[in-house]
């Protein structure tokens, strides 16, 4: 089975059909990604901003993270169950479009960019609970996350702009 095959499968099935074919339902559904997004985003960004130095000086990094990381990670399933369902309603057209191809990239990216932190550089987080400058590893961990996220919404956002329906053979 080749992509293109995969992708029209995926826009021919009932649920796809379903939110092309129900004005309500594809809105309501962008909605609850963009809400799932902002607190993924914004969880994420108190993180970071600590990381970096900006904010929240007086709490342990260690605290943050942990009173955070369960609403990021939530939010996280929320937003990609709900972008599977969005990008199964236009998967040939989601497929060939520029900026919903650059999100993908950025979200990899940004998932590398946790995976390094959590398991190298930030792998005893309490070692750093009552410094004011983290190290700057962790600092450039925290910048580079707090720009990827940004740079992930401003793609999603442009998607919707850039769009263009492409139907698939049935």
């Amino acid at each position: 089975m080749n992509l293109t095959s995969i992708l029209q499968n995926l826009h021919n099935n009932p649920l796809a059909l379903t939110i092309r074919e129900n004005e309500l339902l594809f809105p309501w559904l962008e909605t609850l990604h963009v809400l799932a997004i902002t607190l993924v985003l914004g969880s994420i960004a108190l993180v970071d901003l600590r990381l970096i130095g900006v904010r929240s000086l007086d709490r342990p990094i260690s605290k943050i993270s942990k009173e955070l990381l369960p609403i990021t990670w939530c939010a996280f399933v929320i937003a990609a169950i709900s972008g599977a369902i969005l990008f199964s309603s236009n998967a040939i057209g989601y497929s060939q479009n520029f900026y919903f191809l650059s999100k993908l990239f950025l979200l990899a990216l940004a998932g590398i960019n946790m995976v390094v932190f959590q398991f190298i550089i930030g792998n005893n987080l309490e070692q750093w609970d009552h410094a004011l400058q983290l190290p700057l590893q962790a600092r450039l961990a925290g910048l580079v996350s707090i720009t990827l996220w940004i740079a992930i919404v401003i793609c999603g956002r442009w998607i919707g702009f850039t769009l263009e329906p492409v139907f698939a053979v049935s």
